[in-house]
């Protein structure tokens, strides 16, 4: 294997100067640059990475911990970060989790091997506690409001519910329902919070059968109609949090014959393309800023501030 002794045989210069060539080190004559250039090309030079990593104390690596890579809210958190990235000469090394603990630990100990420079935790399984002994002197940023963490990113969950709850009691609802894709997790319990503040605070309770849970997909959304329609007392309008679910509820809703809003109002969540296709009223979520600042923290060094992002409402056809 050529190794930078031979380059600097063939160019005739020091072993150093090829070093500082190949480390593309300002202060090189042209000249010599051109040569070393020309015998890296002609005995055709790879540069050992682990041998530059271990020289440099860096990886330019991140690590991204994310549960499915299959839906548009990951997807949109991971083009976040890849674009800021791309712009800082880092890659990506994906962690896809499914939410098993094991998994997720397995970033950590990969952290802790020091094959990432850090780590970006798209949404958590583990608890705080259970990944601290791995968080000692190194760089993680998490994309929630967890207490006890230095670098955070988050959307508003509480007051995005919050403002969705008061927007349907405008409009007269009282009987509000929760779809919502798990109920554990800071941002799904923040989901939850606003959705019962919101309910105290308008004077109604939420009655059993009311939160719909593990709500991913299309064929989720399908189904949730289904429970809908079994209920005895059924609420007249659901906080939905993916525009995919609420696209399922819709598009089942014409097939049984029913009206949105007429029979049930959808308010949802991402405002993704397909919120439009099918006229839903949805909160837009700065889902592609949320993984842009997760980055930028991660390159920040010292101490820093919570970064917090809002959302904005478009009113369709469904509310």
């Amino acid at each position: 294997m050529t190794n930078i002794r031979e380059i600097a045989r063939l160019a005739g210069v020091s072993v150093s100067t090829v070093s500082r060539v190949l480390n593309e080190h300002p202060y090189v004559r042209q000249e010599k640059r051109r040569r070393v250039l020309a015998a890296v090309e002609e005995l055709n030079y790879i540069k050992n990475a682990n041998a530059v990593h271990l020289s440099k104390g860096k990886t330019y690596c991140i690590g991204v911990v994310i549960p499915f890579l299959n839906l548009p809210y990951f997807g949109e958190v991971l083009q976040g970060i890849a674009g800021e990235a791309l712009k800082h000469g880092y890659h990506l090394k994906i962690f896809q989790t499914d939410y098993e603990k094991e998994a997720e630990l397995d970033a950590f100990h990969r952290l802790r091997m020091k094959e990432v420079d850090g780590l970006i935790l798209a949404s958590r399984a583990n608890s705080l506690e259970a990944l601290d002994p791995f968080m000692e002197g190194t760089n993680v940023v998490f994309c929630e409001n967890l207490s006890g963490t230095e670098k955070k990113v988050f959307i508003n969950h509480y007051e995005a519910i919050r403002t969705a709850m008061d927007h349907l009691h405008s409009k007269g609802h009282k009987d509000i329902g929760l779809c919502i894709h798990r109920t554990f997790g800071t941002n799904s319990e923040e989901r939850v919070r606003g959705f019962f503040d919101g309910a105290e605070a308008a004077g109604y309770k939420i009655r059993d059968g009311w939160i719909f849970n593990d709500c991913i997909s299309l064929q989720d959304g399908r189904e949730v109609l289904g429970q809908w329609e079994s209920l005895d007392e059924r609420p007249s309008a659901l906080i939905v949090t993916s525009d995919q679910v609420s696209a399922g509820i819709v598009s089942q809703a014409g097939r049984r014959g029913l009206s949105i809003p007429g029979d049930l109002a959808i308010l949802s969540f991402d405002n993704h393309p397909i919120s439009e296709v099918f006229d839903i009223t949805s909160f837009e979520v700065p889902i592609r800023q949320l993984g842009e600042e997760a980055f930028k923290l991660f390159l920040k060094e010292g101490p820093s501030s919570p970064v917090i992002l809002e959302t904005t409402l478009y009113g369709r056809k469904s509310v």
